[in-house]
């Protein structure tokens, strides 16, 4: 995923800028955790997500933190006199869900844009229907368009188009000439953009392929037709987004953040930051404008000074911490930039039959990051799509435990969708977390099996079943923007694999609810050494807590994507309320 890391649901959004009104429409009577008084939530399934009590009938808290879990009677005398009650009606209370790794700045970036997703979050089903899209944001938004002289377009994904292809230059030029307009792929690797940005960026028939990076280029010309792949996007976009002042930047991380409890989540991260973009969460955390916590993950190529911040701890500042660095390695395999050791499928426009993919950086990087982590004692998670950047992970981290020791450093795999089934034995082996992506399997199930990977390869994308059959914990995540942070979603697609077309993609790599549901939470928690006070309904942890419209242990798996988040409290505070 890109630096700094939605067809937004703008009513959703709304409603968190309007809570209070929200809560007084509703009549609910929600605390605000006076100091001292405690509430009981009761009345619904409780999940817990601690072995020692699975489910329980009722909880208690007060000042942020659980101090019950049990009977209702137990919470009752617990709470004493005074104590609020949340009546549940049925539906179920379980952990705040904890966001394995996202970019929570591009959610509120794509939250400003115009939304090119197809459905079912999106109209963007055709170029046509981009470009009216792409008009329409326009008309609604022309103040903020003369401001910054910049047009975005968020999610469009070829393979969902019925062109089948990505627009181009002469296509976004349709829309406009005079404004630079860029459209973002759904998987934050590839874009399109029109003369007017290629010109503000400088790129020409004259300027070459960056190193990680490829401007498409015209049939039988040198002359770009406005598709970038990788660093060339990201390149571009360090141009175009500069356009955006401080306070732009520091609402667009408000509304991300806002959005990302909409869903239930109460720990959301923002992988491969800059150190620019640290300093303008720990700004919006100094003005308590942070509903939720925000874990950062600064870049390691480039931004090894955030790791200097006082913001670099274990210990939440405002409701912000840097937890490590991120190292990407290479790209996406729906949009066939991700490094694979065996030839795509179908190759992309352009490449040959044993085109693999490529990495984005090289091999002395891969091994140098790595090794400045374990020499710093840094977390380092390593975005690796491919089986061929998995086993660069592999080898860089193998030669820095040799080096200085495993120690508890927990490197984390980010997606390993192609991951093989040895890998996952080094990767137990070698203490790397894997942090998964099976939302791949509805959102590109169909499109990897039959054009990415292949029938074979494409069953066992983001290999849950692997690495539950070797007892080890992994986490599942959605990459937002890549797509929403709809947790239920992951929830649906790491228990079923079940493709856009209804087809069941790898069963055998399928795992049970309570597991998919600790990946989540308490999983995701210790992934980032933060079990101790989040992941699980225990006393003594925060009250971080989120409702849904529905028990995921008892409802049919296959309407697990239906359920919504009616509530989320962070450390006992509403954030965010269901409409």
């Amino acid at each position: 995923m890109i630096r700094t890391d939605i067809a937004i649901d703008r009513r959703r959004l709304l409603a968190q800028g309007g809570l209070a009104a929200s809560l007084l429409a509703t009549g609910e009577r929600v605390m605000a955790q006076d100091a001292g008084v405690a509430t009981i939530f009761y009345g619904g399934p409780v999940l817990t997500m601690d072995d020692a009590a699975p489910s329980v009938e009722a909880i208690a808290v007060r000042n942020g933190l659980i101090i019950a879990a049990g009977t209702l009677d137990a919470a009752n005398a617990v709470a004493g006199r005074g104590a609020r009650r949340f009546d549940l009606q049925g539906r179920t209370l379980l952990p705040g869900f904890f966001d394995p790794h996202g970019h929570v700045v591009m959610v509120g970036l794509q939250a400003r844009y115009a939304n090119l997703l197809p459905a079912p979050d999106g109209e963007g089903d055709s170029i046509p229907a981009l470009q009216k899209i792409t008009r329409e944001w326009m008309r609604g938004h022309a103040d903020l368009v003369r401001k910054t002289q910049l047009v975005i377009g968020f999610g469009y994904d070829d393979s969902q188009l019925q062109e089948q292809r990505h627009p181009t230059r002469a296509e976004l030029d349709a829309i406009s000439k005079d404004v630079p307009i860029l459209f973002l792929h759904q998987s934050s690797h590839m874009g399109a953009v029109n003369s007017a940005a290629l010109a503000a960026a400088g790129v020409s028939a004259a300027t070459a392929d960056p190193d990680g990076g490829v401007y498409r280029r015209e049939a039988g010309s040198r002359e770009p037709n406005g598709v970038l792949e990788e660093t060339a996007l990201f390149a571009m976009m360090g141009v175009l987004l500069a356009r955006l002042d401080a306070q732009a930047n520091m609402e667009m991380i408000r509304e991300g953040a806002a959005f990302y409890a909409s869903f239930g989540y109460t720990t959301c991260q923002d992988g491969r930051s800059s150190t620019d973009t640290c300093k303008l969460i720990a700004a919006v955390a100094a003005q308590g404008g942070l509903p939720i916590d925000v874990l950062s993950f600064p870049d390691i190529l480039t931004s090894t000074d955030a790791m200097e911040l006082p913001i670099y701890r274990r210990d939440y500042v405002g409701r912000f911490r840097i937890g490590g660095v991120k190292l990407t390695i290479d790209g996406s395999p729906q949009a066939k930039t991700a490094w694979m050791s065996q030839p795509y499928y179908i190759p992309p426009d352009g490449q040959s039959a044993d085109y693999s993919g490529y990495p984005a950086i090289s091999e002395k990087q891969a091994m140098d990051s790595v090794d400045l982590a374990f020499a710093r004692n840094w977390q380092i998670q390593v975005h690796a799509n491919g089986d061929a950047a998995v086993d660069m992970l592999i080898a860089a981290v193998r030669e820095a435990v040799k080096k200085y020791g495993a120690g508890d450093r927990r490197p984390i795999l980010i997606h390993g969708q192609v991951t093989r089934e040895d890998q996952v034995d080094q990767l137990k082996a070698l203490g790397i977390v894997p942090s998964f992506f099976p939302m791949h399997t509805f959102y590109w199930g169909d499109w990897h099996r039959d054009s990415v990977l292949g029938p074979r390869r494409a069953e066992n994308i983001s290999p849950c079943g692997w690495a539950l059959q070797r007892g080890m914990r992994f986490t599942s995540h959605h990459d937002a923007p890549v797509a929403h942070p709809n947790a239920m979603r992951v929830l649906s697609a790491t228990v079923t694999r079940r493709t856009r077309s209804g087809d069941i993609l790898g069963p055998d790599q399928r795992v049970p609810v309570d597991v998919a549901l600790k990946a989540m939470t308490l999983w995701a928690a210790w992934q980032h050494y933060e079990d101790s006070r989040k992941g699980s309904l225990t006393p003594g942890k925060l009250a971080d807590l989120t409702i849904l419209s529905d028990n995921p242990m008892t409802i049919s798996p296959d309407r697990l994507a239906n359920i919504t988040v009616t509530n989320t409290f962070k450390e006992g505070r509403l954030v965010s309320h269901a409409t």
